[in-house]
């Protein structure tokens, strides 16, 4: 006659889930994680320990440790989106267009030799002045 077993867990919150369930004839298998129990036949994995001792699913709602793992998952794929966003532009992205040169302006440059009206006639007063003519 074959029984029904299931494997028991205990998740972060201290509650007992069924984790694998098998059939087996003689002796009850050796648990390898958690712990075997002998279950009825209308129970089936993730289920969770009631009050009362029998297995029943757990109540919607939102718990602490299932908001880690959203959070985590979002972050993971978040992350894989960005690296995946990162390679398709660079394999994607146009060549960026090399810049111009810059037109360079022509100015009119005074001689070398010139002076400032100002400064030459100072310079020929100093000279007379010194006897000495340029010449």
């Amino acid at each position: 006659m074959t029984q029904r077993y299931a494997t028991i867990i205990t998740d972060d919150d201290g509650r007992d889930i069924v984790s694998a369930i098998g059939e087996f004839e003689g002796a009850a298998p050796r648990p390898r994680l958690g712990r075997v129990e002998l279950v009825a036949p209308g129970v089936l994995i993730g289920m969770v320990r009631d009050a009362a001792g029998g297995f029943g699913f757990p109540r919607p709602g939102i718990g602490g440790h299932a908001i880690g793992h959203v959070l985590a998952r979002l972050k993971a794929q978040a992350s894989m989106a960005k690296r995946a966003g990162a390679a398709k532009t660079a394999a994607t992205a146009k060549p960026k267009r090399a810049k111009r040169a810059k037109k360079k302006t022509s100015r009119s440059r005074k001689p070398v030799g010139s002076m400032p009206k100002a400064g030459k006639a100072a310079s020929d007063a100093a000279a007379k002045a010194m006897g000495q003519v340029d010449g």
